[in-house]
């Protein structure tokens, strides 16, 4: 592949690099090979050549640069390119050419300067080209011949120049052209007057365009030598003619009388002026604004092969032959009268014959209706055009006598109905083209005495249905056009009468529709044994959906299918059995849903050379469906699912050459390891293959993605890794169930440790304790509790004493807990009902997380039940065990009550033994309570 261009798959060498939004030629070359011999690089941005731009190119002999944005051609631009034969810079911003910018072209036999604001060319610019024979200089802003004649005067093979569209103001002075060139279009210029006009100036030119130049005076004609001329455009100048056949030495037969305003009675004068003994082989009266010809018109003029009345305002001609004399009659071959207003052709049956007369266009015209006979005038007449008209009925009679047609336009009008018998004389007709119109029957019978019709076009009409008998009456027919109609269904009984020899069926963009894959009828193409293209493209409204199974069988001869735009929902696997022939097939544009085709569709089709499956909704590639294809030259699968290309299936194509998968989301994966070697080594060329990104990853591409970890060894990292890991995901959960409260004992008891290690308390509180107890319990705590402990200095915080009136009860509550050293709790089951003391110890528990300090005293003036403990205190108690005291009812037990709670409230203020002495106290009290 090529990062900027794209290679022909039938045509190798050339190269399309268009719209790549390059700004110089080197991204699109510098990755071609020399065997390169056409180049497009139109449609960028190019802004200037640089010297050398296409010298890896030696063997190039097209390039196209047009479309772009040049403003500046470097002397050597086009250094290396010997071979080249046709430039074309056509559509760009070049002002001048200067000397040297086409060194090294002494091949180039075309060049093209197109709509350039080109104002000057340097006398040497063109010097090297001394090979070239066509020059287009058409749309620039030159403002005088004798320059260009200058830079041209060195062209010895030079045969056209195109200066038309310029502005132009003289033609000298300057040097002669060179007496190669015999085609001049000056057209679109100022050349009113003609100015610097010498008789060399144009001597040696067969054919000049002077159209449109405001040239009003015939006599500036005169300095000018024209006698060599033969065919001479003057249309739209305000010039008298008839003068200008007087002054100079211009002929009249090499005059084009085409938009010259000839007026009344100027065709007889211009026949006058023609009167000569030999025939004249054309008369061009277009542009005239005739609106009659009244009869014997141009029965002056010398006998004529071909006449053209185009782009007038005749409402009719007659029958022609009254507008001749006898002998001009038998010579007239040709007739062409389009772009007028005729509405009618007339009945012809006594009119004079005109028996050479094999060529008749009255095309782009107003025709409603054709009388009966209306060419019998003409009865060698071969070629007939009445297209683009607004004929809505055709006369069964209007084509009578015209054995000897052979070519039949009635296309773009406004038919609705074909009589039987209308083509009955036409044994000759081998095209009949009825495109674009409003039929909608073909009646049984229709096309009878057509025997030697090979082509029917009876596309864009309103059919809906084709009877049985539709096509009797063409046996020879090769290629019938059917699309763009409204066609429900097609049978094979319609087809009986051309199945021998019809090639071409078009069925494009019809209605047809499948909604099962069972089929209700015979295959609608089983006897089409010979037929070798065949266009079902586009259905309408929605596509053909399903494909039946075996619906192409019997077409063993078909080479080319096209099934896009149809949203196929399914395909069968036997849709496509009897196409062993095949080398063209398209399923493009049909992603509804199919996602991936079912194995051996392809099976059969071992001489498919082109295969389309762009946007079909693929999702993989398999051995199954593309394992037979060892023929397939080109594989389009541009906008699909697919996120890798199987090596397996790359090395079963062993002839393919051009591969599409743009806009695929190709994954950067080891999956894709072998096709970023492939890309660069394969003979393949794959489209744009530098642009496929990985994924969404739009920085990531596939070519150059890192594969070093794709040929790693990395069982042993893994299980290394993992092992850990598991083992540890099933301790975890064992320890977390039998130890957790435990073990989150233990670690916040070390934590205090540490913490009471290396700081010691500075703060001071306001109270040793805040007593917490219910309103039930008030008795116990004022008369036994209080006493205790303010008789051994205790500061206690209580409710009813030390709260603040007028504050929040919460407030009160969190200054309570956090300005005491201690929390004591008063449980009792009245305790544990209470909402506020649920609050106070839930307070507590906080401050324990919080500062890391074990602040919460437990007193239990009742024998409460671990099920009747909140999830706070279930916590304290394995927490702290050591500090919860159950109140004795027995009296010689209480000494030792109160001893132990003032232990416990003293807890963090002595050393490391006090506190080891105040746990073991908690354990034996909790030893003795159990037993």
């Amino acid at each position: 592949g090529f990062r900027n261009c794209i290679e022909a798959a039938w045509d190798p060498g050339f190269f399309r690099c268009i719209q790549r939004y390059l700004e110089s030629p080197g991204p699109a070359v510098s990755d071609l090979p020399p065997r390169t011999y056409a180049l497009n690089l139109s449609h960028n941005a190019l802004r200037l050549l640089p010297p050398a731009s296409f010298a890896r190119l030696p063997r190039l002999r097209t390039l196209d640069l047009a479309y772009n944005r040049l403003q500046t051609l470097a002397p050597g631009a086009f250094d290396g390119l010997g071979e080249l034969s046709a430039l074309d810079l056509s559509y760009n911003r070049l002002a001048a050419l200067g000397d040297g910018v086409f060194a090294g072209l002494g091949n180039l036999s075309s060049l093209w300067l197109r709509r350039n604001p080109l104002g000057s060319v340097s006398p040497g610019a063109l010097a090297p080209l001394v090979n070239l024979r066509c020059l287009s200089l058409r749309g620039g802003r030159l403002e005088g011949l004798g320059a260009v004649a200058e830079a041209v005067k060195g062209l010895g093979r030079l045969r056209t120049l195109d200066l038309c569209c310029n502005n132009l103001t003289a033609l000298g002075p300057g040097p002669p052209l060179p007496a190669s060139l015999v085609n001049l279009h000056l057209c679109n210029n100022s050349l009113g007057g003609l100015l610097g006009a010498s008789p060399t100036t144009l001597r040696h030119v067969r054919t000049l365009d002077l159209s449109y130049n405001g040239i009003a005076r015939a006599e500036a004609f005169a300095p000018l030598r024209l006698r060599n001329l033969s065919l001479l455009h003057l249309s739209g100048n305000p010039l008298d003619v008839f003068r200008l056949l007087e002054v100079s030495d211009v002929r009249p037969h090499s005059l084009d009388f085409s938009g010259l305003k000839l007026g009344e009675g100027g065709v007889e004068k211009v026949c006058q002026k023609l009167k000569g003994p030999r025939a004249l082989r054309r008369l061009k009266l277009q542009h005239n604004g005739f609106q009659k010809m009244p009869n014997g018109t141009l029965a002056s003029c010398p006998l004529l092969k071909e006449l053209d009345l185009s782009y007038n305002r005749l409402r009719g001609v007659g029958c022609v032959g009254p507008l001749l004399r006898g002998e001009q009659q038998r010579e007239l071959e040709a007739l062409t009268v389009e772009h007028n207003l005729l509405q009618r052709l007339p009945s012809c049956w006594t009119a004079a014959e005109l028996p050479r007369l094999a060529n008749i266009s009255f095309r782009y015209n107003r025709i409603l209706t054709i009388g009966p006979g209306a060419f019998a005038y003409a009865p060698a007449l071969r070629v007939l055009k009445l297209n683009i008209n607004s004929l809505a009925r055709l006369d069964r009679d209007a084509l009578r006598g015209l054995g000897n047609l052979t070519e039949l336009r009635l296309d773009n009008n406004l038919l609705t109905d074909l009589y039987q018998g209308s083509f009955v004389d036409l044994g000759s007709l081998r095209t009949l083209n009825l495109r674009n119109n409003r039929v909608s029957v073909l009646f049984p019978g229709i096309f009878k005495g057509l025997a030697s019709l090979q082509t029917l076009d009876l596309g864009g009409n309103n059919l809906r249905h084709l009877a049985s008998r539709s096509l009797l009456g063409v046996p020879v027919l090769s290629k019938l056009y059917l699309d763009r109609n409204r066609l429900l269904e097609v049978r094979s009984e319609v087809f009986a009468p051309v199945q021998a020899t019809l090639g071409v069926l078009d069925l494009q963009a019809n209605n047809l529709q499948y909604i099962t894959q069972r089929q209700r009828q015979q295959p609608p193409f089983r006897n089409l044994s010979r037929l070798y293209d065949l266009k079902m493209q586009a259905q309408q409204p929605y596509g053909l959906k399903v494909l039946p199974h075996r619906f192409f069988q019997g077409l063993v001869g078909l080479r080319s299918l096209s099934l896009s735009q149809n949203k196929l929902l399914a395909i069968p696997a036997d849709v496509f059995q009897d196409l062993g022939q095949l080398t063209f097939l398209t399923l493009a544009d049909s992603s509804n849903g199919m996602q991936d085709l079912p194995d051996g569709v392809f099976r059969n089709l071992g001489n498919l050379l082109t295969l389309d499956l762009e946007n079909v909704g693929l999702h993989s590639l398999t051995l199954e469906v593309f394992g037979n294809l060892s023929r397939l030259r080109v594989l389009k699968l541009a906008k699909n699912e697919l996120k890798t290309f199987n090596y397996s299936v790359a090395s079963r194509l062993p002839s393919l050459r051009y591969l599409d998968l743009r806009k695929c989301p190709l994954s950067c994966t080891c999956d894709n390891t072998w096709l970023q070697s492939w890309l660069n080594n394969s003979r393949v060329q794959v489209v744009y293959p530098y642009n496929y990104t990985c994924g969404l990853r739009h920085h990531a591409y596939v070519h150059s993605f890192d594969t070093r970890v794709c040929f790693l060894d990395l069982g042993f990292y893994l299980f290394t890794g993992t092992v850990p890991v598991v083992l540890l995901l099933l301790v975890v959960p064992v320890v977390y169930h039998r130890a957790y409260w435990r073990l989150k004992y233990h670690w916040y008891l070390l934590r205090c440790w540490v913490n009471q290690q290396w700081r010691r308390e500075e703060e001071r509180y306001v109270y040793d304790s805040f007593v917490s107890y219910n309103s039930a319990d008030e008795s116990w705590v004022l008369q036994e509790l209080v006493p205790q402990l303010e008789r051994d200095s205790f500061r206690l915080c209580l409710h009813h004493r030390d709260f603040q009136p007028g504050r929040s009860i919460i407030d009160n509550i969190v200054d309570a807990v956090y300005n005491s050293r201690k929390t004591v709790c008063v449980v009792s089951r009245s305790y544990l009902r209470s909402e506020w003391c649920s609050m106070e110890v839930q307070l507590a528990s906080y401050r324990l997380l919080d500062e890391r300090r074990d602040v919460l005293v437990l007193v239990l003036l009742e024998d409460v039940g671990d099920a009747e403990l909140s999830a706070y205190h279930r916590m304290r108690r394995v927490l702290l065990r050591r500090t919860y005291l159950r109140w004795p009812p027995e009296p010689p037990a209480q000494p030792l009550f109160w001893a132990r709670l003032k232990k416990a409230l003293r807890w963090g203020e002595g050393g490391e033994g006090e506190e080891e002495e105040g746990l073991g106290a908690g354990r034996r009290g909790e030893k003795e309570e159990k037993a």
